[in-house]
C-alpha cells in the first residue's frame, strides 16, 4: 500500500441509531460464514440437527436457516474535493455513495487535473463502451483530455476502433506500449489471463505517478497469489461497472436526453501516492454514465464479481434453467411451453419485476396454491445452491479460482505439443434451438409466464448468494448490484433477446469461462437434490420460508431501486453494440 491515502479510507463505524418506526427491529451486518446468530424478532433460527439427508452428504442436510449475525460493519469513507458524497441507509447500515448524471460532466476537467491523456488498453467487452463514453463525457464537458487506444500490433481490433471513431491520425489509436508510456491515467481492460501473463511489461512501461485503472480485481487477486503487490511509485484504482460493457454503452447511449442512464459501479483507491486518486476514481465512473458509484475495496471487488459471475448472473441461472426445462419436458409439457415456463419467465417477468418493486412481489402476486409450489422450490432449492455459492466463494477467495482463469487462457493456444482448446458453443442444444423458434414468433414486449417453482427456484438462488456474500463481510451496495440488479437490469435482458450465449459472451473472458465451468454443478445438485426433495414431498421449510419474507434486505433494494438507470436497457436482437462475433449479421 502507497503512504500516501487520505482521500480514502476503511474505517470502522457502528450502526446508526435506529429510527422510532424500526427502533424494534435488529438488522443484519456482514459477517463469517456461519449458521447460528443472534437475529431480530421476525426471523427463525434452527438448531442443528442429524437427519438422512445429512447423513448421505447432501446440502439439504443443513437445516439450520442461515440468517444474518449481528456485528459491528466494516464501513468504507472516502473524501472528494470535486462531486457531491452522500449517505444512505440499507438495512441498518450506512453507506456513502456519488449520484452520476450528465449534469456533472462539467465537473470532470477538475476531477482529472493533471492528466492529459487516458490510454484505453484493450478492445474486448468493457474497452469499446468505456473509451466512447470517456470521449463522449470529455467533449460535452469541453476538455481538451485525449483517450486513446492501445492495442497490439496487427490486432483485428484496430478496425473495430476505427469504425467509432478512434483514428491514427488523430492520435487516438496507437501501438499498446507506447500508449501505456504516453498516458497519465491507463485503463488496463485487457482480458484477466492476458494481465497476469504481462503485468511486469505494463508496469515496466507506466510513468512515475501515473494512475493504473482497473475494472476488476483480478490482477489483484493473482498478484497476491505469487506474494507481489503493484509498484509503489504509481496509484491504483478501480471503476468496476456492474454489467458488461455493451450494456455500459447501450445504457449510456439511451440515457443521452434524460441526464444519464447507465451501470452502477463500484469504485476503490488501492493506492494514492499524491492524493488525487479517490476523484480520479469518481471522475471516471461519472464520465462512464454510472447513476451511482458506491465504494469498496479492489480485494472485496474481485472476491464479489468473480463469484457472482459463476453464480446468479451467468452460470448458476444458466445451470438452473436447463434443469427445468429437462423437469418440465419430461413431465408432459411441450418445449415452447417448457422454454417459456423458464427462460422467459426469469429474463422477463421475474426479472422487470424484481428489477422495479422487489423479490416480495413476485411471492405476493401469486395465488394462495401458487404460493405453496414456489414455497416448495424455494425451500428445497436454497441449501444446494448454497452448497455450491459458499464452494465458490471459497475457491475465489483462496486464488484458486483466478488460478483456474489463468490456465485456462494459456490453454486457448498450442503449448507442450498439446492442442488449443479455446471455449466451445453453450447455445447449440435442443433447449436453445427451441428458444430461436419461441422468440421469432414472441409479441413485443413479452415478458413471459410467471410459473411460480421457476421463480421459486430463480429466487432461492438470489437470497442464497445474498447471504454468502453478506456472511463474507460485503457492504449492502456490493452485494444488492452483484446479487440482484446486474442480474434483472444488465444481463438477463441479453438472454431474453437472443438466449444464453449472447447473454454469457459478452461478457469478459473471466466470466465466459467461468459460467461453462459452473453451470453444470448448479445443474447436477438441483437435479440430483432439490428436485428430488420435491418429488418425495420433503416438508417445506416454514421458518426458511418465515425469514425470507421478513429479511431486511428486501428494504435496502428498494432503497438501490431509487437510484436504478432511468431507462430500461433496450436490447433489439440485431444489437449492433455487442461484440462483432455475435451480431446478427455475422
Amino acid at each position: 500500500m502507497a503512504a500516501a491515502t487520505s482521500s480514502f479510507s476503511p474505517a470502522l463505524t457502528a450502526p446508526p441509531s435506529s429510527s422510532s418506526a424500526a427502533a424494534s427491529k435488529t438488522y443484519p451486518a456482514p459477517s463469517s460464514l456461519g449458521f447460528s446468530s443472534a437475529v431480530s424478532k421476525s426471523l427463525h433460527p434452527l438448531r442443528a440437527r442429524a437427519t438422512r439427508a445429512a447423513a448421505n452428504g447432501s446440502a439439504l442436510g443443513a437445516r439450520m436457516v442461515s440468517v444474518p449475525a449481528i456485528k459491528t460493519p466494516l464501513s468504507l469513507d472516502f473524501q472528494t474535493s470535486v462531486f457531491q458524497k452522500e449517505k444512505i441507509n440499507l438495512a441498518g447500515h450506512d453507506e456513502y455513495i456519488v449520484r452520476g448524471g450528465r449534469d456533472l460532466f462539467h465537473l470532470l476537467p477538475d476531477a482529472f487535473k493533471g492528466i492529459k491523456q487516458i490510454g484505453v488498453i484493450g478492445w474486448g467487452s468493457q474497452g469499446p463502451a468505456q473509451a466512447q463514453n470517456l470521449r463522449d463525457s470529455l467533449a460535452e464537458a469541453k476538455s481538451d483530455i485525449v483517450v486513446k487506444i492501445g492495442l497490439r500490433k496487427g490486432s483485428r481490433s484496430f478496425n473495430e476502433a476505427r469504425a467509432v471513431g478512434f483514428t491514427e491520425e488523430s492520435g487516438t489509436l496507437g501501438d499498446i506500449w507506447e500508449t501505456v508510456s504516453s498516458s497519465d491515467l491507463v485503463l488496463l481492460l485487457i482480458s484477466d489471463s492476458a494481465q497476469a501473463d504481462n503485468y511486469e511489461k505494463i508496469f515496466s512501461h507506466m510513468k512515475p505517478n501515473s494512475i493504473l485503472g482497473l475494472s476488476h480485481g483480478f490482477l489483484l487477486g493473482h498478484l497476491q497469489s505469487v506474494g507481489l503487490d503493484f509498484p509503489k511509485n504509481i496509484s491504483v484504482i478501480a471503476v468496476c461497472p456492474k454489467g458488461m460493457g455493451p450494456s455500459v454503452r447501450r445504457l449510456y447511449v439511451q440515457g443521452k436526453e434524460i441526464n444519464g442512464a447507465g451501470i452502477n459501479s463500484s469504485f476503490a483507491v488501492h493506492q494514492d501516492v499524491d492524493g488525487r486518486a479517490t476523484d480520479v476514481a469518481l471522475g471516471w465512473s461519472v464520465a462512464l454514465g454510472s447513476p451511482f458509484s458506491f465504494v469498496t475495496t479492489l480485494e472485496q471487488e474481485y472476491k464479489s464479481d468473480i463469484f457472482g459471475e459463476r453464480g446468479i448472473l451467468l452460470g448458476a441461472v444458466h445451470g438452473i434453467v436447463e434443469s427445468l426445462f429437462r423437469r418440465y419436458t419430461d413431465s408432459g409439457m411441450s418445449e415452447d411451453s417448457a422454454y417459456k415456463n423458464t427462460v422467459e419467465c426469469v429474463t422477463g417477468i421475474v426479472s422487470r419485476t424484481i428489477s422495479t418493486k422487489g423479490m416480495l412481489e413476485i411471492y405476493n402476486s401469486l395465488s394462495e396454491a401458487d404460493k405453496k409450489e414456489f414455497e416448495a422450490a424455494y425451500s428445497a432449492s436454497y441449501y444446494p445452491c448454497m452448497d455450491i455459492l459458499y464452494e465458490c466463494y471459497e475457491d475465489v477467495a483462496s486464488g484458486s479460482e483466478i488460478r483456474s482463469v489463468v490456465l485456462a487462457g494459456r490453454r486457448f493456444y498450442e503449448k507442450d505439443g498439446l492442442p488449443a482448446f479455446p471455449m466451445g458453443k453453450i447455445d447449440q442444444t435442443r433447449m436453445w434451438k427451441v428458444g430461436e423458434r419461441v422468440r421469432a414468433t414472441r409479441p413485443a414486449g413479452d415478458l413471459g409466464p410467471l410459473h411460480p417453482f421457476t421463480a421459486g427456484v430463480f429466487v432461492a438462488l438470489m437470497m442464497a448468494q445474498i447471504e454468502v456474500l453478506r456472511k463474507k463481510g460485503h457492504s449492502y451496495s456490493e452485494i444488492i448490484n452483484e446479487s440482484v440488479i446486474e442480474s434483472v437490469d444488465s444481463l438477463n435482458p441479453f438472454m431474453h433477446a437472443r438466449g444464453v450465449s449472447f447473454m454469457v459472451d459478452n461478457c469478459s473472458t473471466t466470466a465466459r469461462l467461468g459460467s461453462r465451468k459452473w453451470a453444470p454443478r448448479f445443474d447436477y445438485i438441483l437435479t440430483q437434490q432439490a428436485l428430488v426433495a420435491v418429488d418425495n414431498g420433503t416438508p417445506i421449510n416454514q421458518d426458511l420460508i418465515s425469514n425470507f419474507l421478513s429479511d431486511p434486505v428486501h428494504g435496502a433494494i428498494e432503497v438501490c431501486a431509487q437510484l436504478r438507470p432511468t431507462v430500461d436497457i433496450s436490447v433489439p436482437a440485431d444489437a449492433d453494440f455487442v461484440r462483432p462475433e455475435l451480431r446478427s449479421s455475422n
